[in-house]
């Protein structure tokens, strides 16, 4: 399925599995219909099955979210007790959007407790008390944790009575009944080689497949010095970095990390956040960024080295790509309808010469060392595999069987996914629009969300004018210099939108792209300015010096539709 009919789908209110491989876009999707809610005026919840997970989509753990924490199943005392808290009730009553995030990482007991104080708090039988549910994640990737004994954990995806514990086996999958969204578009590996390579891991590793993989291998002494190394357990990746920082020379300098909350909400954050509370840092040192920049100077992930330090203290990095960033203290937050309830901040980078499979998932790396000779997982070999662009970035160490292995039972299920997309798909495809259409208004209407911006943003438009015939075009760097091409000759944001048949929002992305690549400037940016913001725009500058530039939501409902998205996206880029 494409990633528009997916938005389709999303749009209608139904309930949602979003699936595919690495790569396919989910991320994208889920990003882009949070965005068209919040347009118009419905905050949806975004939550995850795990801390790092919650921190890579700004959200919070649906333990937090749904008030369950650690608990393995609700006694009837117990979900009288979490159904009263005015927390969850004040998150699960005005919820009318939930999305879950990396779902393959989360249990069925725990989607069938979410499910039941959902249904508690709301007073409504329906399966999650009647609001939407949109459930994202690869059942390829790492399965649910799951207690052996008291001293070993073993990720083998069954309990201690042989039962699968994946979540779509839960009853509330089932009552559920979520219609699967499977992308099938790649767009994080580069090659062909490799795409093939990852789709067969899916499967089942092929003697040709092994082949490619062996040539993959090297010894110790033959591996690149300058990029980071995956291992399976944490020992191996805390041994690298730590010798590879004490044998540089240079000056060390150390960040602390600040919090400020409840320390059970600040040892979440930390749990969530991949740079260290103590940081230590050389010149030289090799890094990753570990949270996403909203100018868009790098993502979490981002590869570099620290090249030397600021007057301030502040380290500078170089990234792979050979931009110079310096790097200041960034924040993770807990927030609740608007309202920050934890945060602590830190430098946005951790050592990387080496890392751990488990806390790489859902980043995308340029090149990788990989050692899966420990591997112990499902799923392992295949989530640090698809980390990694093309094979040209990858460097094995070597692996071992369980490396190469998937879980049978997601193997099986996938199956089933993939059949339940296709019907999906040719529904969606061919469904005319104005049915489509009656749908979204339905939905919108039900869940309290207005359709006036849309309304707005559709009566703006100008009539199209006549274009000359030309090939289309089809590569996304060449659509991007037709925008710059417009923007120079004095085209507003709108009349470049019209003439090139696309939304302000996606030339808008343009021109973010542009700045960052220093195409455009401030003055450039300034030309922008719509009559609308030059108005408002010291007010929209102080609110984003006092509570940041990273959420929009809250600046276009305070200003009630004065001002559009995209005033407010120019207004971020002015303001950096």
């Amino acid at each position: 399925m494409l990633q528009s009919t997916a938005l389709k789908v999303l749009q209608t209110g139904l309930n949602v599995f979003l699936t595919g491989e690495p790569g396919s876009g989910k991320t994208h999707t889920i990003n882009a219909y949070v965005e068209w809610l919040r347009e118009r005026g419905v905050e949806p919840a975004i939550t995850a099955s795990t801390g790092i997970a919650a921190t890579h989509i700004h959200g919070m753990t649906i333990h937090s979210w749904s008030g369950i924490g650690i608990k393995k199943f609700l006694t009837e005392y117990e979900l009288d007790a979490v159904a009263s808290s005015k927390r969850v009730i004040d998150h699960v009553r005005t919820t009318q959007v939930l999305i879950i995030d990396e779902v393959s990482m989360l249990s069925a007991d725990t989607l069938t407790m979410v499910d039941q104080v959902c249904r508690e708090v709301r007073k409504n039988s329906l399966p999650f008390g009647g609001m939407q549910v949109i459930l994202v994640g690869d059942f390829f990737q790492l399965p649910p944790v799951v207690r052996r004994n008291e001293n070993q954990y073993d990720n083998l995806g069954f309990d201690d009575e042989g039962v699968s514990p994946f979540a779509f086996r839960s009853p509330a999958w089932e009552a559920l009944n979520p219609v699967v969204c499977y992308l099938h578009e790649q767009h994080r590996q580069s090659d062909a080689v490799y795409t093939q390579l990852l789709t067969a891991l899916r499967r089942g590793v092929t003697e040709n497949d092994a082949i490619i993989l062996d040539g993959r291998i090297v010894d110790e002494i033959n591996v690149p010095a300058d990029i980071p190394r995956l291992f399976s357990r944490n020992m191996s990746v805390d041994t690298v970095n730590s010798e590879k920082l004490r044998i540089n020379t240079g000056v060390e300098e150390k960040y602390e990390m600040f919090e400020r909350g409840p320390a059970h909400m600040t040892e979440a954050l930390k749990r969530g956040c991949m740079s260290p509370e103590t940081l230590y840092l050389k010149i030289g040192a090799k890094v990753m960024f570990t949270k996403n920049d909203p100018a868009g100077r790098f993502v979490n992930g981002t590869l570099g080295e620290v090249e030397a330090f600021s007057k301030a203290k502040l380290p500078i990095v170089r990234t792979r790509d050979g931009r110079t960033i310096e790097v200041e203290a960034t924040e993770w937050k807990l927030d609740d309808g608007g309202k920050t309830l934890a945060r602590i901040t830190q430098i946005p980078l951790r050592l990387a010469w080496a890392i751990t499979v488990h806390k790489s998932q859902g980043m995308t790396l340029d090149a990788a060392v990989i050692d899966l000779r420990d591997a112990f997982e499902y799923g392992q070999g295949y989530v640090a595999l698809s980390r990694v662009r093309s094979l040209d970035g990858l460097t094995l160490l070597g692996y071992n069987e369980r490396a190469l292995e998937v879980h049978p039972e997601a193997l099986a299920q996938d199956i089933a996914f993939k059949k339940n997309s296709a019907i999906a798909r040719a529904k969606f495809e061919t469904m005319p629009e104005s049915e489509h259409q009656k749908l979204v208004e339905n939905f919108i209407n039900a869940i309290g969300g207005s359709l006036e911006f849309a309304i707005k943003t559709k009566k703006s438009k100008k009539p199209k004018k006549e274009k000359p015939d030309k090939a289309p075009t089809k590569v996304r760097g060449d659509s991007i210099k037709t925008t710059l091409t417009l923007l120079k000759a004095g085209k507003s944001i709108q009349e470049v939108a019209d003439m090139r048949t696309l939304s302000p929002t996606t030339i808008v992305g343009h021109i973010r792209e542009l700045y960052m690549q220093g195409d455009l400037d401030k003055k450039d940016i300034q030309e922008l300015v719509s009559p609308a913001l030059a108005e408002y725009f010291d007010e929209v500058a102080a609110i984003f010096e006092t509570q940041g530039t990273e959420k929009l939501a809250p600046i276009f409902n305070h200003f009630q539709g004065a001002l559009s998205y995209e005033d407010l996206h120019i207004a971020r880029l002015l303001c950096l």
